[in-house]
């Protein structure tokens, strides 16, 4: 035991008692009977069913980017409904608890939740939402697309790839046995010093904070790493950076900023784990520690953060205006340079965060300048989505409503946000749930983004479409409910409402906190429209299903591969012609062209290392939440022996062979050729120096394409 700690240790079991199980809550005693019997439930029918063996093979040790980005995005929608839940939670809470005669049960005295508790909620909340729901889902976006939008056959670093996964999903274990194990953190998302030091919060729950958001750091970080690589050193032949999808352009934005960043939080987060574990005072004032340097290393990683998730968003939209106007993106160099100078700009408006600290009038003015300078580029996107949409060919499906609605959140949210750059405005609503509905406005529009994707890339992951009656109604209930929860909490913040209330002292607030409570009603409808959307779409699948180009209007390079993405991805590398490459050769009479003939191709060995490595850091991270330190050094030196039992062994992969290859595109192509739903747009004929792939003979023909949609001839 490094320190003295309150509530007694033991060599074998730590911090860990009987005590700390909350079996006898009201609350988490039946939700922990419901999540045991849900597991059995899970497990004995993937025992029925005689899966195991599948599940192992083909997503348990799987290196294939595209099954690790499904497995992403699954990670992400598990955590954005246990955050929803939080949430509901949370504005219950409010609802019920309003004036000094409001009724309480469960041990509150005002509502259902203790302040505790409530504390342990709103935490959580924000920890999932941000970082457990908003990155993984994104993440998993630019695993599936990134690589194939670039024309390549996997990522960099295929093995590296599945350890992201499977450290985020340890991150995501983590903080869900914190519910039934210990406590969670009750002192916000972000943390206050010195509130989270061990004599101000002694239990457990800021341990879990700690090693939560490290090993989430840790997956994103590798990630990053791996997006840049592959982008930089893996682009088919012709695909320069002129003729880059803006997605791609978002991810190589939004993981620069990551790689940058998340080092910072590790940082502020160890030194808050040396102050609990060794005793330092990086954070306690009355022993030379400073309270606002944690403070100010959180927001240099927090703010740059929020343009990390934001800007592939950005990207995901950039690719479905384009897709449903008929028409290539307006201002494609314009929209690369606003995503490189919204990464820029986001390391010099940190400060922004904490205006009311006094940090003095020439201070907060330079960082209030600099938060407005992001409304540039900003802007520059929303005319450039605007240009693109105007006086185009428009198809209002599901995909382009979800988008559309993006679009105008983020007007909502950035409006908003310059009022807050301006210091003035910023102490009469500081720490208000102002500042909450302006926060969540920018991530509703993550959000909207994210289920557009969904919409329109689903098909190619999976080879059918979503129903698009049930996606529409999720997206008008979802924005009934966005507008009934935040417009009413705009206005309480002008009305002095401050945000982390379980209890709510003034009853004017009562019918505003009521009409929120009612929106989370129609959100819950939302999600019952999500379910009921899966349902019905793998019911019809056969019905749905798609060829390569799965919309007939859609523009970049994974609409060339087949729907759904073998495992290779490309049998041969496509040879890229220009900016809007599907679109170029669907305008020219050759995108259905096929390659003269194939070659084997190299590709990597699944693993179960990675996931084996997942446990033992979630392993690792309980045994240092609960100071088990026998678990500790076991599980670390577990981890440093498998390490380097995997540099030894290497991965020399497999190879398929071209007569393999070729014995599958054939069964691919007489699949699309059954479905018979492509959409043909064919020219007046092919460009004198068209290349459809590598090797390929194309007739070179001397007449002009019929649209100059897309060309970009000019290599760069």
């Amino acid at each position: 035991m490094l320190v003295d700690l309150a509530g007694g240790w033991n060599p074998m079991l730590g911090r860990l008692a009987w005590s700390q199980i909350p079996y006898d809550n009201p609350i988490l005693a039946p939700l922990f009977v419901a999540v045991v019997i849900g597991a059995i439930l899970v497990l004995g029918l993937i025992t029925y069913y005689g899966k195991w063996t599948y599940l192992w093979k083909e997503w348990l040790t799987t290196v294939d980017h595209k099954k690790l980005g499904v497995m992403y995005i699954l990670i992400g929608l598990v955590m954005l409904f246990r955050g929803f839940i939080d949430g509901l939670m949370i504005r219950t809470q409010q609802a019920w608890a309003v004036g000094p005669h409001s009724s309480g049960v469960f041990g509150a005295t005002h509502g259902y939740l203790t302040p505790f508790h409530f504390g342990q909620v709103y935490s959580a909340h924000g920890v999932i939402m941000i970082l457990l729901a908003a990155t993984p889902l994104l993440v998993g976006f630019m695993n599936i697309i990134v690589p194939i939008q670039i024309g390549a056959r996997d990522m960099a670093y295929p093995y590296l790839n599945a350890l992201g996964l499977w450290f985020t999903a340890a991150a995501g274990a983590l903080i869900m046995i914190s519910l039934f194990v210990g406590d969670f953190a009750h002192n916000g998302w972000f943390g206050y010093a010195p509130i989270f030091e061990l004599q101000y919060s002694p239990g457990v729950g800021v341990d879990y904070w700690i090693w939560t958001m490290e090993l989430l750091a840790l997956g994103t970080t590798l990630g990053g790493i791996n997006i840049l690589a592959t982008i930089i050193k893996m682009r088919a032949p012709g695909m320069t950076w002129g003729r880059l999808p803006i997605f791609v352009w978002a991810s190589i934005a939004s993981n620069v900023i990551a790689l940058t960043s998340f080092p910072a939080l590790q940082v502020a987060l160890a030194l808050v784990a040396a102050d609990r574990y060794l005793g330092a005072h990086f954070f306690t004032a009355g022993l030379g520690g400073n309270l606002m340097l944690y403070t100010n290393l959180f927001w240099i990683w927090g703010h740059p953060e929020v343009y990390f998730v934001i800007l592939p968003a950005f990207g995901m939209m950039s690719e479905i205006f384009p897709t449903f106007s008929e028409k290539p993106l307006f201002g494609y160099m314009t929209m690369v340079l606003a995503s490189m100078a919204i990464a820029g700009v986001s390391w010099l408006v940190w400060l922004h965060h904490f205006f009311t600290m006094g940090a003095g009038p020439y201070v907060n003015s330079a960082f209030s300048v600099a938060t407005m300078l992001v409304g540039i580029p900003t802007g520059v996107k929303v005319f450039n989505w605007a240009f693109t949409m105007y006086r185009g060919r428009l198809t209002f499906n599901a995909a382009m409503l979800w988008a559309i609605g993006a679009l105008f959140l983020l007007l909502v949210g950035g409006l908003t946000g310059m009022m807050l750059a301006v210091p003035a405005i910023n102490y009469m609503v500081h720490n208000s749930v102002f500042v909450v509905a302006h926060f969540h406005s920018m991530l509703l529009t993550i959000v909207y983004a994210i289920f557009a994707s969904v919409i329109y890339w689903f098909p190619k992951v999976f080879g059918f479409k979503l129903n698009e009656f049930w996606a529409k109604t999720m997206f008008w209930l979802f924005s009934a409910g966005t507008v009934l929860v935040f417009v009413p909490m705009y206005m309480l913040g002008f009305m002095g409402m401050t945000r982390r209330l379980d209890y709510v002292f003034n009853t004017a607030w009562h019918p505003y906190l009521l009409v929120m409570e009612f929106g989370i009603v129609v959100y819950t409808l939302s999600v019952l429209a999500f379910f009921a959307l899966l349902y019905v779409s793998v019911r019809d699948h056969a019905s749905n299903q798609v060829g390569a180009d799965a919309w007939g209007t859609s523009r970049s390079l994974e609409w060339l591969t087949h729907s759904p993405v073998p495992f290779y991805n490309f049998a041969v590398l496509p040879h890229i012609n220009a900016r809007d490459e599907v679109a170029w050769r669907r305008d020219n009479g050759i995108d259905h062209v096929q390659p003269d003939h194939y070659e084997d191709i190299h590709m990597p060995n699944n693993t179960g290392v990675a996931i084996v490595l997942g446990g033992l850091t979630f392993v690792l991270g309980f045994a240092l939440v609960w100071r088990i330190w026998w678990l500790c050094a076991f599980s670390l030196l577990a981890i440093i022996a498998l390490v380097i039992y995997r540099s030894f062994k290497g991965d020399p992969g497999y190879i398929i062979t071209a007569a393999e290859l070729e014995q599958m595109e054939k069964a691919a192509m007489r699949r699309e050729a059954g479905i018979g739903k492509q959409q043909h747009r064919v020219g007046g004929g092919v460009l004198g120096e068209a290349i459809a792939y590598e090797r390929s003979d194309l007739p070179p023909l001397a007449s002009q394409p019929s649209s100059s949609v897309g060309l970009d001839h000019h290599r760069s």
